[in-house]
This record gives C-alpha cells, sequence and structure tokens, in this order.
C-alpha cells in the first residue's frame, strides 16, 4: 500500500532522504553514512533521487534569456561534465556528463524550439564544440568570447618567453668564467647569464599576477625585470594590455583592443604574434563581450563551488550523483532540514 510519507520502492520516508540530501551538501559523505547509518552508495542514490523530484516541480529554464557555457574535468582520464547557468538568476540551471557536440544538443532538445529561440546572449570560451551547436540551436542569440580566457592565452604567451629567457640564461652561465660552485673568483668577471637566471627563478607570479594584487617582493622582482630584460617586461606589458581591453569595455575597449593588436603585430615576439592572430580569429566574439559585458565569471565560480562539493562528498563514482549534488547545492533545490522552515 503507498503511503504519502514514504517514497515507494526505496524503504525511506520522504523526511528521511530529504535531511540525507540536506546534510549532503553541507557535510562530507563519509559523516552523513555514519550519522544516518545507510550505505556507502546509497547516498548517491538518495541526492539523485532528490534533484529529481526537485527539478520535476520546478520549471528552471522559465524566463531564459542569457546563459553561460562551460566544462569542468571530474576525473581523472578526460572526464568532464558540461554545466550551464543562467546569468540572470545567477544560478546553475543544468549539468551533465560530457564535453562535446551531442551533450550540448542534450540541453537544447531539452529546451525545446521555442526557448531556443528566447535566447539572447551567450557568454562561452572559444570552443568550437560550443560556437557550432549555438550557432544552429539559437541562431539570434549573440555569442560573446569569456574575457578570462583571452587573458589566459596571453599568461600562458609570457610564460612561454618567460621559460625560454630562462632556460637561455642557464644555457649561458654554463658557458661563463668562474667557479662552478660557491662564489666567483674576485678577478672573474660578471657572469650576466648567471645573474639573470638566479634573478627570474620564482618570477612567474610577478609576472602573473595583477599589479595591484603584487606583494612588495613581487614588485621588487618586476622592477628588476624591466631594468634587467626589457623583452621580458615588454611581454607583461602586452599582457596587461590585453587584460585593460577588458576593463575598460564598450567602444573604448574595442578601440583598445585594435591598438593592442597592431602593437602585438610589430612586436616581433612569436608567441605574441600568434596570440594576436587568435584574438583576431575571435574578434566577433570578442567586440560582443566587449558591448554587453558578459563573461564566464559566474560560470567560473560555480565550477569552482562544484570542485569543493566534490572534494567534500568525496567517494562518488558515478557523474549522476555529482550532477544531482551541484544541482541541490547550486540551483536552489535544496530541501529544507525538518521543521526548519522553506528550501534555501
Amino acid at each position: 500500500m503507498r503511503r504519502p510519507w514514504a517514497r515507494h520502492g526505496t524503504g525511506h520516508y520522504y523526511a528521511f532522504d530529504d535531511t540525507e540530501a540536506w546534510l549532503t551538501v553541507r557535510c562530507s559523505k563519509t559523516a552523513v553514512r555514519e550519522l544516518m547509518r545507510v550505505a556507502w552508495r546509497t547516498v548517491g542514490s538518495i541526492i539523485t533521487r532528490v534533484s529529481a523530484d526537485a527539478m520535476a516541480r520546478t520549471d528552471r529554464f522559465a524566463n531564459l534569456t542569457r546563459i553561460g557555457i562551460d566544462e569542468i574535468s571530474y576525473k581523472k582520464g578526460h572526464r568532464y561534465l558540461t554545466v550551464i547557468v543562467d546569468h540572470n538568476s545567477r544560478r546553475l540551471i543544468w549539468a551533465a556528463p560530457g564535453r562535446d557536440k551531442a551533450t550540448l544538443n542534450m540541453f537544447f532538445d531539452e529546451l525545446g524550439p521555442d526557448r531556443c529561440a528566447a535566447i539572447t546572449h551567450v557568454s562561452a570560451d572559444a570552443a568550437d564544440w560550443i560556437a557550432d551547436v549555438v550557432a544552429v540551436r539559437c541562431p539570434a542569440a549573440v555569442q560573446c568570447a569569456d574575457a578570462f580566457h583571452a587573458v589566459k592565452w596571453a599568461t600562458e604567451a609570457l610564460d612561454e618567453v618567460r621559460r625560454g629567457v630562462w632556460n637561455t640564461a642557464r644555457a649561458t652561465a654554463r658557458t661563463e668564467p668562474g667557479r662552478r660552485r660557491g662564489q666567483p673568483r674576485a678577478d672573474a668577471p660578471p657572469r650576466r647569464g648567471s645573474d639573470l637566471a638566479r634573478g627570474l627563478k620564482n618570477s612567474r607570479y610577478a609576472v602573473w599576477k595583477n599589479p595591484e594584487n603584487l606583494t612588495v617582493r613581487q614588485g621588487a622582482k618586476l622592477e628588476w625585470i624591466a631594468r634587467t630584460d626589457p623583452r621580458l617586461y615588454r611581454v607583461y606589458l602586452l599582457k596587461e594590455g590585453l587584460r585593460m581591453v577588458f576593463v575598460l569595455k564598450g567602444e573604448a575597449g574595442k578601440e583598445a583592443l585594435d591598438r593592442w593588436v597592431s602593437w602585438a603585430r610589430r612586436c616581433r615576439i612569436p608567441a605574441f604574434v600568434d596570440l594576436q592572430k587568435r584574438i583576431v580569429r575571435h574578434r566577433k566574439t570578442n567586440d560582443a563581450t566587449l558591448d554587453h559585458g558578459l563573461s564566464n565569471g559566474l560560470i567560473e565560480s560555480t565550477n569552482t563551488k562544484i570542485r569543493v562539493l566534490t572534494r567534500m562528498a568525496f567517494g562518488f563514482t558515478k557523474p549522476e550523483a555529482r550532477v544531482a549534488l551541484a544541482m541541490l547545492a547550486l540551483s536552489g533545490y535544496c530541501p529544507p532540514l525538518l521543521g526548519r522552515g522553506t528550501p534555501e
């Protein structure tokens, strides 16, 4: 006989499952298992059921117009989840295992043609599998490139140059006169390669970080680089120049991006010549980002929270349980603690 307070076929009350889900969002899986006296795999099954019930009762795609799309690695071996957020409500609205066109098409199939047509803006990185699907399923939507990834490309190009300078300095130091070990002789000439290699050691964060976030030591290291290696300092300025483009936004940002592309094209530094070609290739989506001010900052924050949840609930082997946990915690579907009010 069915009872309104019991979940059919599971042997648990609804209240028990809701309490378990509430605890799983906030505690480690081991703590929940020991407190509630359930089997290890049962925790994942419970939150999957609770999440499915909550989503069935809610229209999470209502009034959806601006979305962000990204992927997150959840396991070694190139295992990914595709994650989608609503920029207006600032909540996670969909996630599924996979990182390809088929996975993303599942979301748009669930969304339906009418709601696909209502999407006005989509933020994402430069992945072709996202851009191609969005162009077909939401042809009227404005695609905005993620400024974070553009600056990340610049940082990677900077680090490529920094490593090259360091390796060259180390190789030069081996051929310079002076003692191999200990202090050089008093009458030995200065060893520029050795001094440069020693100075560039541990300089990564000095050139990576934004100027306002530098420590005193990192600021001093950056000043030393400016005096000692003007080419590496010019690379740092190129990275900072691209970052400032996305700080300015609008027409000022687009004008600054024009100047930056011209500068990078003439800099004769291969890593940044290649980077400007990549930026030009995605110029349309970069301009859309500058015009509309949309970025993947929200979804990057969501991905960070998913990683934290996964570490807390260490032990989930199935991606469905990870998705259910993320939906409960980041979509507003987590049930309230019994007798403590409305869901969060």
